[in-house]
C-alpha cells in the first residue's frame, strides 16, 4: 500500500491529500526515518510513525464583536485576518478560529461558524452560524440573493458616471488561476454603485453587489478604470492597506427578526478623501 492510502486509512481524521502534504513536510516516518514522499510503497513489516506539530490554540487572539445571540455571531473583521484556513499547513489565526469557541456548526472543518466570507485585505461586517439550522437559514438568504451588503471604498480616479449599475459577468483567469476577469463567459455579476466625493485623484464610493461573486468588486472597480485604492493583484499596491470595507449587511436572523448590522468606516478612508 502507497504510504498516502496507508496513512489515510488508518488516521481518517485527515484527508489523503492533507496526509501528502505532511509527508512532505517531514512529519511522518518509516521504520524511524522521515520519509517524504507519499507515493513510498510500504513493506508488510514496515512501521509508520507521524508526529504533526501542535497548531496554536490561539486562545488569546480575540475579534471585535457587533452582535452576538444563541444563533448567530456578528464581528468587525480587521484587515488582514483570513476568513478561514486555506488549508492542513496554515496555523495562522482566522475568523473560523474565534468562531469556533461559540458554535456547534461545523466544527471538524477549517470553517467552523463560517456562512460566508471577506478577502483578508478586506474589513468589516461578518456574520456567523452558532449552530446548523442557523448556518442554512442564513446560507439560504446568501444564495437567494436576499442578503443587502454595502460596502465603502476609496478608488483611484473619478468613475465616469456619479451611479450606475455595473452588469458583466466574471469569470476565473485562466492565466493567472488565483485572479479573476470580467468575462463574457463568466457567471452573472452586478455591481451598483455610488460616488459620494471627489477629488482630482481619488473617489470615496458606495458599492452594493447584488450577486456575491469572488474579487467582485474588485474586478468590476477595475474593469472600469477605477480599481480600489491599494489593491495588490487588480490595481497598484502603493498604499497601507486594501481601501475596501463592508460597511453594512441586512438580514432575516432566526426568529424572523430582519436586522442591519454595521461596522464604522475607518478613519483612514475620510483622509483618503482628502488627499
Amino acid at each position: 500500500m502507497r504510504l498516502d492510502a496507508y496513512l489515510a486509512e488508518y488516521w481518517p481524521e485527515h484527508s489523503r491529500s492533507t496526509w501528502q502534504k505532511y509527508v512532505k513536510e517531514g512529519y511522518v516516518s518509516i521504520n524511524g526515518k522521515v520519509s517524504k514522499s507519499p507515493k513510498k510503497v510500504l513493506a508488510e513489516d514496515d512501521e509508520v510513525t507521524t508526529n504533526i506539530p501542535q497548531k496554536p490554540a490561539h486562545s488569546e487572539r480575540s475579534l471585535p464583536i457587533i452582535y452576538q445571540d444563541d444563533n448567530v455571531i456578528v464581528i468587525n473583521k480587521p484587515v488582514g485576518v483570513l476568513s478561514h484556513s486555506k488549508g492542513a499547513m496554515n496555523d495562522e489565526f482566522t475568523v473560523a478560529d474565534f468562531f469556533k469557541r461559540f458554535t456547534s456548526y461545523n466544527t471538524d472543518t477549517n470553517r467552523p461558524g463560517i456562512v460566508h466570507r471577506l478577502d483578508r485585505d478586506t474589513s468589516g461586517v461578518m456574520i456567523g452560524a452558532l449552530n446548523e439550522k442557523t448556518a442554512k437559514l442564513l446560507q439560504r438568504q446568501f444564495s437567494d440573493r436576499k442578503v443587502k451588503k454595502q460596502y465603502v471604498a476609496v478608488v483611484d480616479g473619478i468613475p465616469e458616471h456619479p451611479e450606475a449599475m455595473i452588469d458583466m459577468p466574471i469569470g476565473r483567469n485562466p492565466k493567472h488561476p488565483s485572479q479573476f476577469r470580467v468575462d463574457p463567459n463568466g457567471k452573472s455579476a452586478r455591481t451598483l454603485y455610488r460616488v459620494k466625493n471627489s477629488t482630482d485623484k481619488y473617489s470615496l464610493m458606495e458599492l452594493e453587489p447584488t450577486t456575491g461573486r469572488t474579487h467582485q468588486l474588485r474586478v468590476h472597480m477595475a474593469h472600469i478604470n477605477t480599481p480600489i485604492h491599494g489593491d495588490k493583484v487588480y490595481g497598484s499596491p502603493k498604499a497601507d492597506r486594501l481601501y475596501l470595507h463592508a460597511a453594512a449587511l441586512e438580514i432575516t436572523i432566526p426568529g424572523g427578526e430582519r436586522k442591519i448590522f454595521t461596522a464604522a468606516v475607518p478613519p483612514g478612508f475620510a483622509s483618503m478623501e482628502k488627499k
